[in-house]
């Protein structure tokens, strides 16, 4: 006897979203969560009265119309704007790269001056096809921008040098030519104000959540009381790495209470050259243009990933691309299980990007 139409294996943004609406059509569903606290890697904390954004910053934008008016329906989102600041050695840049930026390094002052500018250190290249990440940044930006606010990031970012990784990583980089320091170009963008928790609590609200709950501890269990399975974890580790283990890069953060009323006067700030171990300061409080007394920030350092961490970035290079192929194959013939989200599709989303997806396999799995 089946209890449940679905198991949804992982409370993030992804399976919550399937569990709400599949909640809507009347099929009884079951979320388990591995962590002791739903909403995945949104989750919200709340620290000294902020929002801590406990598995690293989520800056919500999109410029889906429908998308914008479904996230709402949860919570109101404020008019947080990202402009991230970039510290190489003593010197602040503004990001993305813009006519801030480029004032700050060459002293110029338009638009025609900056390009003239970046145009003069790409030639440094001649016409070689770039090889490797180095060679692909100077190709885009030249070498002042790369190695003060590309090289060093970046390999903190991947843990290996730029001249070893694949040119492919960096495809473009956004260089604009006005004084604009949104990093964003979406028509919407903000926080919800008083945390994403919240908006998890509510898509879940009418549903049966078990915390504390490996599904890897309980599967024979748990795969005989549903129909279905929509699976939001690693794909490898569904299949027991049969094919081998797909590569991430995990992330690890120090969270520190500061008995100051404002630390870095922004909510992220880069560390863009290598010696400086982490890749980023967040201050919470200001997402939400907090004024309470103390401030809580998190340093954020990239960190090889092993099994017994979280896997936060899918390495897609070939070897890892032709893996996933693999384990997809085996999915697609898999009538029991759907996979979904980053670490089910291997794939990194946005947060507009997760909700698309999550709402299409809603479309296509409950109107049959």
């Amino acid at each position: 006897m089946k209890m449940y139409d679905y198991l949804i294996v992982g409370s993030g943004l992804f399976g919550s979203i399937f569990a709400y609406e599949a909640n809507k059509k009347n099929k009884k569903c079951l979320v388990i969560e591995k962590r002791n606290h739903i909403g995945g890697n949104i989750y919200t904390e709340n620290i000294e009265g902020i929002n801590v954004h406990k598995y690293g910053a989520h800056i919500f934008h999109t410029s889906n119309k429908e998308v914008w008016k479904y996230i709402n329906q949860f919570a109101e989102f404020n008019r947080y704007t990202n402009s991230p600041i970039a510290i190489y050695k003593d010197e602040l840049y503004n990001m993305p790269f813009n006519m801030n930026t480029f004032n700050k390094l060459w002293g110029v002052k338009t638009p025609n001056e900056a390009k003239q500018k970046i145009e003069e250190e790409k030639k440094e290249l001649g016409d070689i096809e770039p090889k490797n990440l180095e060679e692909q940044a100077i190709s885009l930006v030249g070498r002042t921008i790369y190695e003060k606010l590309v090289k060093g990031y970046t390999e903190k970012q991947w843990g290996r040098k730029a001249t070893e990784l694949p040119s492919f990583i960096i495809k473009r980089l956004p260089v604009r030519f006005t004084y604009d320091n949104n990093y964003f170009n979406d028509s919407y963008q903000g926080i919800p104000i008083g945390g994403y928790t919240q908006i998890i609590e509510k898509m879940l609200k009418d549903i049966d959540v078990k915390l504390n709950y490996d599904y890897f501890e309980h599967k024979e269990e748990l795969n005989s009381i549903a129909e279905k399975i929509v699976f939001t974890g690693p794909i490898d580790q569904y299949y027991n790495y049969c094919f081998g283990e797909l590569e991430y890069r995990s992330v690890r953060f120090e969270t520190e209470i500061l008995n100051i009323e404002n630390y870095q006067g922004n909510a992220v700030v880069n560390y863009t050259d290598y010696e400086v171990p982490y890749t980023r300061i967040i201050e919470h409080k200001h997402f939400e243009f907090g004024t309470q007394d103390k401030t809580v920030i998190s340093r954020e350092y990239s960190d090889k990933w092993t099994k017994d961490k979280e896997p936060y970035y899918s390495i897609n290079n070939d070897r890892n691309n032709e893996l996933y192929k693999k384990y997809k194959e085996l999915a697609d013939k898999d009538n029991k299980v759907i996979f979904g989200g980053r670490l089910g599709e291997y794939k990194y989303y946005d947060m507009d990007k997760v909700i698309i997806q999550a709402l299409n396999l809603a479309e296509r799995e409950l109107n049959d």
